[in-house]
């Protein structure tokens, strides 16, 4: 592999490219990734997130990970939009936790006209008084709703991918691939960053993996944000079986991720719980740079601030105070 410090931005990278960055010998893969992780972003410091559900289940999407598909018996009690006091009364909580970017996500199809929406703006605009980013994450929306939440100061608008075009039909039914490139395009047009990402661990083999890499990294410009996420396997969801997999295939995920989009946070997601502070630490190495603080993932169970706090200590890793890839 070339010395990938001084590789240059692209967005037209091949399959056969990415193939060759992925299968690069782990040793190698890690060190190269966190080089050009170091030309870009500060060493040992990571950002704190927070995820908060605002609108918790009843989903009419299929996507066969979620716990909050109305498809699926899932035993998930169901929770109406929450209103804007207590939104920003766990923004402050965030905050207080070493927390930079507050996230919301409703479980919604798309976006909802009407009061709904309005009290969203509301939260949006009471997170970045607060001083920390916005990011929110609430299914599709019309180019409308993507000014108005810019209007609002939304830092970032959170649509994964999930996986490639190729895997995705085994996963979701309910919307096209197409229609998350759209999303995404309308949240560009608006002038908010984009958080872009996907899942790992859903059956995929490697094939697939390069596809989703390709995929985000075609993406000019690159999102400012990539999450990986580790499926978090739910009882009642079609998933739910599927086997563990490798963390080590995360760590490569990430590597490669980090070579392909080299100036992009990426974000250590759900699934985190599932690692040892070895696997997390590897992770951190291969160019891992902001993670998901707090003991729930949405409607998932995250590692939490005590277990975070020992981790960071440990490594000699910083939370974040401020940075630079949301607005200001």
């Amino acid at each position: 592999m070339a010395t990938t410090a001084t590789l240059a931005i692209r967005h037209n990278w091949t399959i056969e490219e990415i193939e060759a960055i992925y299968t690069t010998p782990l040793l190698e893969l890690v060190f190269e990734a966190q080089q050009l992780h170091r030309a870009h972003h500060r060493a040992n410091e990571v950002q704190g997130c927070m995820l908060l559900s605002i609108k918790t289940g009843g989903c009419p999407e299929d996507c066969g990970y979620c716990s909050q598909s109305a498809h699926y018996d899932t035993e998930l009690t169901r929770r109406e939009l929450m209103n804007v006091d207590e939104t920003l009364a766990a923004a402050r909580q965030a905050q207080a936790a070493g927390a930079t970017r507050f996230c919301m996500g409703a479980a919604w199809r798309s976006v909802p006209q009407g009061a709904a929406f309005a009290r969203v703006l509301d939260m949006v605009r009471g997170v970045r008084a607060l001083g920390m980013e916005a990011c929110c994450t609430l299914g599709m929306l019309t180019d409308k709703q993507a000014e108005a939440l810019a209007e609002a100061g939304l830092s970032a608008y959170n649509h994964n991918l999930d996986t490639s075009p190729e895997f995705y039909g085994q996963i979701i039914h309910t919307r096209t691939y197409q229609d998350r490139l759209d999303t995404l395009a309308r949240v560009r047009r608006a002038g908010i960053t984009v958080c872009c990402g996907g899942i790992i661990g859903m059956g995929e083999d490697r094939a697939v993996r390069y596809g989703l890499l390709q995929q985000l990294a075609w993406l000019n410009p690159h999102p400012e944000s990539v999450p990986i996420n580790l499926l978090m396997r739910v009882d009642g969801t079609p998933l739910a079986d599927q086997a563990a997999l490798d963390p080590l295939e995360l760590v490569r995920t990430i590597a490669t991720a980090r070579i392909l989009m080299p100036r992009s946070m990426v974000r250590l997601s759900a699934g985190r719980v599932s690692l040892s502070e070895e696997a997390q630490a590897l992770c951190f190495l291969a160019g891992a740079n902001s993670v998901f603080l707090g003991d729930r993932l949405l409607t998932t169970p995250n590692p939490g601030e005590d277990a975070d706090t020992r981790l960071f200590a440990k490594l000699g890793v910083r939370l974040a105070e401020k940075v630079g890839d949301g607005r200001q």
